[in-house]
């Protein structure tokens, strides 16, 4: 519950009357003209932008669960590769990763006949199965190193237990390994969530249109600098706040933190 009575002390009522001045003198002084314009490919790159985070962290996180499983409990053939891949991932550029994808495996495909012939060469051909292809490659490794450490971190008392009244491991994986590994690192992923969202804009270095993409052109169109990138950092904003708070309400929901501290200080 928001808590009014913190929000009236005397300097956040100054930084809020400043940032109301900051946002009189921007709808005032810089030029919005251009908005109407562009509005249609900024909604497309919104779309874009959201559906991109969602599909590579859904998919990222699936992934990653096996990488951490495999590096906490499995044999070292699949603990080893599991291991390599994240130290890969967590070690080189988001970028490079990216353009590795695009223009090295994305320049082999046309080499083979039969894969030019198939029905994936339409989607091969476009830069977007490349982008979901690295964002997730991404994302796993990191939640994938994550996941290992949760995984580690539920009580062997509990597995024990589970041991002993004759539970199957795939149901002691399904109802107590993977619930409490999850609830270890849910604030963790909160935070992993919007640094995928703020790496999305690299997909514009491959053409793909974002609202990074978006901002990019309509600066090269008009030489307005400024107001998109206003804009830009706007919504950037908005949904890392959304998140947040996503993340927050499952906390408390899961956790059971939050609750009474829930308040603005």
């Amino acid at each position: 519950m928001i808590d009014f009575r913190s929000l009236m002390q005397p300097h956040r009522i100054v930084m809020m009357l400043i940032f109301a001045g900051i946002v009189i003198w921007c709808a005032v002084s810089l030029q919005w003209d251009w908005i109407p314009k562009y509005a249609p490919l900024a909604l497309q790159g919104i779309w874009t932008t959201i559906w991109l985070l969602v599909v590579t962290v859904v998919l990222g996180f699936l992934l990653a669960v096996p990488l951490g499983l495999a590096q906490a409990v499995g044999p070292w053939y699949l603990a080893a590769p599991a291991k390599a891949f994240c130290t890969i991932i967590r070690g080189t550029p988001l970028l490079l990763q990216l353009w590795l994808l695009y223009y090295g495996l994305g320049s082999l495909f046309p080499q083979f006949p039969w894969i030019r012939s198939s029905e994936l060469w339409p989607y091969l051909r476009q830069a977007w199965p490349y982008a979901v292809l690295a964002l997730t490659l991404s994302y796993a490794g990191y939640e994938g190193e994550v996941m290992r450490g949760a995984f580690k971190g539920v009580a062997k008392g509990q597995l024990e237990a589970a041991k002993s009244f004759g539970m199957p491991r795939l149901t002691m994986f399904r109802r107590i390994w993977l619930p409490q590994a999850i609830r270890n690192v849910l604030p963790t992923l909160g935070g992993e969530t919007i640094l995928q969202l703020k790496a999305t804009p690299l997909v514009a270095t491959i053409t793909v249109v974002d609202i990074y993409a978006v901002s990019s052109r309509v600066r090269s169109d008009t030489f307005i600098i400024y107001e998109p990138l206003i804009l830009l950092a706007i919504f950037y904003i908005l949904v890392a706040g959304v998140i947040a708070l996503g993340f927050h309400w499952l906390e408390v929901k899961v956790l059971g933190t939050g609750g009474r501290n829930g308040a603005v200080g």
